[in-house]
């Protein structure tokens, strides 16, 4: 391996900007979840089933949003959409601190359908930036500044809310995703190649590209993040149970430095892995992980393959989007991505919490890594199948009568 790759991609012109105002502004966007969490229980008093409430209408007003807003993005440009999305984040976050249960619940699902498309926007524009031949390792560092998101954002959000205050929490992210929707602004990333800005007529309809092999992608994408939450889930439970759930930050960080270095080895890769190996890998490194008991140090040696593979699925799973769809709808396309993810991370937590209600906390992992395992294995024979045909319609069709 070596990381030429890397030093390829990121000599490309925008590449570097790109990937480090991405990382600034899903820092708070990914710290929103136990910000609004820690808001609802310790500064309105309710209970952990209420700000679940507040998290799940965020989440699916984000994962409705998110193709409407891709396929602004596609007619209209990154700016202005840009412009519209951080004006709505600005006005929810302004108040969000000082409403009242019903209202936060409201205005969180209408925030979501508008949220910035910090992580469909980025994928798109790497798209555009980067050549096929040097895109997976663009995505690769895409997946790591993501996983580094998910170590800093909680961690700093719990700080704030819990040394200070949760309303200084919510206006200290809100501020965070503002300035980060401002970046993107100044910014402004192309969303298409400069080959496709001089194509013209009108894109392609939906039924021409959303085919069955891109559904098979966006279902890897949708199981990828279903697993890796549910695990999440899964570590607190099973320290829960053995009493050592202080030491839960030390494995998540762990599990998340392991997929640092996944991600880093995997855009070095001298080929690219087809993201339905990759999640069959994951699942299956993730179904045995409760067996390793309760001792924190051996859960954390347990979730290191699982880790090494999280960040690869990402990338690859995002890669393939890029690549399957016309660049005049990649924004779309991308939203379409940015929704399986979301789907998943919705999914994910609930499912693996109720099989450890119903079981033991072990058996959450095996859930999750199973289902992981059996979308792998559902969805490749439908990816090959889709890919053939059209190579044996040419034959078909150049074969002499």
């Amino acid at each position: 391996m070596t990381l030429e790759p890397y030093r390829r991609a990121l000599a490309l012109p925008g590449v570097r900007s790109l990937l480090l105002v991405s990382l600034l502004v899903r820092v708070p966007v990914i710290a929103t979840g136990i910000t609004v969490t820690l808001h609802v229980v310790l500064q309105l008093d309710r209970g952990y089933g209420a700000a679940g409430l507040v998290g799940a209408a965020i989440t699916i007003g984000a994962a409705l949003g998110a193709p409407v807003v891709g396929r602004m993005i596609d007619r209209y440009g990154a700016r202005p959409v840009l412009a519209v999305t951080t004006l709505c984040e600005a006005l929810f976050w302004s108040v969000a601190h000082a409403l009242p249960y019903p209202a936060l619940l409201v205005t969180a699902f209408l925030n979501g359908l508008l949220t910035i498309p910090a992580f469909s926007l980025v994928r798109q524009s790497i798209a555009a930036l980067v050549p096929e031949t040097h895109r997976r390792a663009a995505y690769a560092l895409d997946a790591m500044a993501v996983e580094l998101s998910f170590i800093i954002g909680p961690a700093l959000a719990v700080v704030l809310a819990t040394s200070i205050s949760p309303r200084v929490a919510m206006l200290a992210v809100g501020t965070g995703i503002v300035l980060g929707g401002l970046g993107l602004i100044a910014l402004n990333p192309p969303v298409r190649e400069a080959t496709a800005d001089a194509a013209t007529g009108p894109p392609p309809p939906r039924r021409e590209w959303l085919s069955a092999r891109l559904v098979a992608i966006l279902a890897v994408a949708a199981a990828t993040t279903l697993v890796l939450v549910g695990s999440d889930v899964a570590i607190v439970a099973v320290l829960r149970e053995s009493g050592q759930l202080e030491w839960s930050s030390v494995v998540l960080v762990l599990w998340g430095f392991s997929s640092l270095t996944g991600g880093f080895g995997y855009g070095m890769a001298p080929r690219a892995i087809p993201p339905f190996v990759l999640l069959a890998g994951l699942g299956l490194a993730t179904i045995p992980v409760g067996l390793a008991g309760g001792q924190w140090w051996l859960l954390a040696l347990a979730m290191l393959p699982a880790g090494m593979l999280c960040a690869p699925t990402l990338t690859a799973a995002a890669d393939a989007v890029s690549r399957l769809t016309p660049a005049v709808v990649r924004g779309e396309a991308m939203g379409w991505h940015n929704s399986a993810n979301t789907v998943g991370l919705a999914i994910g937590g609930p499912l693996a919490g109720a099989v450890i209600d119903a079981s033991a906390p072990a058996w959450g992992f095996a859930v999750v890594g199973a289902i992981g395992l059996l979308v792998a294995l559902a969805s490749f024979p439908v990816y090959r199948a889709q890919r053939r045909r059209p190579a044996d319609q040419h034959q078909l069709a150049t074969a002499p009568s």
